[in-house]
């Protein structure tokens, strides 16, 4: 199996397509990726996840082995060899439109909109949709996370907490989108050019006779720089530990114990050895709510680095995205296609979100559109990304993306920033999608009678 593997999907993608194949159902179909609903406690989300997204459509394969497991599978005993032939000469050819990583986005906004051979399209769903969703969700996190913070730096420390190495390696990456300014996962760093950090651990500490010597080795190790852990014993001792041996570190860390009182006992016993810029950093099961409630006690902290809060947030473990069906062509005839279920519902046609600002730049409003629509005075979020599968744009660097995220937080009202109390950003569809999707609704109609 690899990263590219066209079975990183789920069976009925394939019986779908199997089936597609075998009626001779040639279509183009336009899929859009999209959340109904947004998490709790959450104003927006952070679109993110685009990059891998698009790698695996350019390099999507079903390699021979693969080819031969599904002619094997009991699913597909009666589909004709004519379909594996076709999954063996497997390549994406569709277009893809997308709001680009590090835009805020909201119920009902298509993050993405694929146009392609409904077989294509079909496979590309279960892939999609766990990749946008889950570095959504961290990026999402990240960036209530920053504002909670109010400009102190937050540094991702999930790679342990994440649900294995290659998910570490995408939170990592979605931390950044959305705000933070580095990383303790090495390979991350090297990966994603992102600025990394560490410190050291309890156990170092642990492993010296005393917190002198524990002190001393790591600063004749690392002369520049050293944030050295305070907090393994006693926090007073080991900053006057530090102070006596007149050895000034880059930093000391606090992870546990009454942060906002020890860091502020730690700022003046530091300031009064003359050491201002020794930075005052703190870990610990950090979370938005946490970093929020120190600064407003006092703390003297300057940086925070969290780890489960981001790579497994626990009050919003997932961002629900879903994959609908917009329209189908067949023989040169469109036909558009909603869901009227309660609940379920969605809007027919390819989309395009307009963002609106007011007279102090703000965002105001959004609306759903149909993609040939021009609505005055607004601003187009979906852009090309590919076409004929193959990218149309230079992937962009982590810190674009990240800086286009803290541009959108910086023109986002106040009342949607808010970490613990939610509003409602007003999005709405516009008039001609409106009567589509009562024209599609009448349609159903007349054939559920017949």
């Amino acid at each position: 199996m690899t990263e590219y593997s066209g079975l990183l999907t789920d069976l009925y993608e394939l019986t779908m397509a199997a089936g597609y194949f075998q009626t001779r159902f040639d279509g183009s179909a336009t899929f859009e990726l999209f959340v109904r609903h947004l998490p709790p406690h959450r104003n927006f989300i952070v679109a993110a996840g685009l990059e891998q997204a698009l790698e695996y459509l350019e390099h999507v394969r079903f390699s021979p082995d693969e080819v031969d497991y599904l002619r094997r599978h009991r699913s597909f005993r009666h589909i004709h060899e004519e379909f594996f032939e076709y999954l063996a000469r497997f390549r994406f050819t569709g277009d893809v439109w997308a709001m680009p990583e590090g835009t805020l986005a909201f119920p009902g906004e298509p993050l993405m909109r694929i146009t392609a051979p409904v077989i294509e399209a079909q496979i590309m769903e279960t892939y999609l949709l766990a990749t946008l969703s889950y570095q959504t969700m961290v990026a999402s996190k990240a960036a209530r996370i920053v504002m909670a913070a109010q400009g102190r730096q937050i540094v991702d420390f999930s790679a342990r907490r994440s649900h294995g190495g290659p998910a570490s390696l995408l939170s990592a990456r979605a931390a950044q989108i959305g705000g933070c300014r580095g990383t303790s996962n090495t390979l991350a760093g090297e990966v994603f050019g992102i600025e990394t950090y560490g410190t050291q651990a309890h156990s170092w500490v642990m492993a010296h006779p005393d917190e002198a010597e524990a002190f001393s080795h790591f600063l004749d190790a690392f002369p520049e720089g050293s944030v050295l852990l305070v907090d393994t014993y006693n926090v007073h001792n080991a900053v006057k530990t530090i102070i006596r041996l007149n050895r000034k570190p880059g930093g000391i860390r606090l992870d546990s114990g009454d942060l906002t009182a020890d860091s502020r006992w730690a700022r003046r016993a530091l300031d009064r050895a003359g050491w201002k810029d020794v930075r005052i950093f703190a870990s610990g099961d950090m979370d938005e709510y946490k970093i929020a409630q120190v600064i407003r006690d006092g703390a003297a902290i300057d940086s925070f680095g969290v780890g489960t809060a981001l790579g497994t947030p626990g009050d919003a473990p997932h961002v629900n995205l879903i994959y609908k069906l917009a329209e189908i062509e067949r023989e040169g005839k469109v036909r558009q296609a909603a869901k009227f279920t309660r609940a379920k519902a969605t809007y027919p046609g390819r989309k395009q979100v307009f963002r609106y600002s007011n007279a102090r730049g703000e965002f105001a409003a959004d609306k759903i559109a149909l993609e040939d629509e021009r609505p005055n005075g607004g601003e187009p979020l979906l852009i090309e990304v590919m076409r004929g599968g193959q990218r149309v744009a230079e992937p962009e660097s982590i810190n674009a993306l990240r800086d286009r995220c803290m541009a959108s937080l910086d023109r986002l009202p106040k009342r949607f920033r808010q970490t613990h109390r939610q509003a409602v950003y007003p999005v709405r569809y516009s008039e001609r999608l409106t009567a589509m999707r009562e024209k599609v609704r009448q349609r159903i109609r007349r054939f559920a009678v017949k």
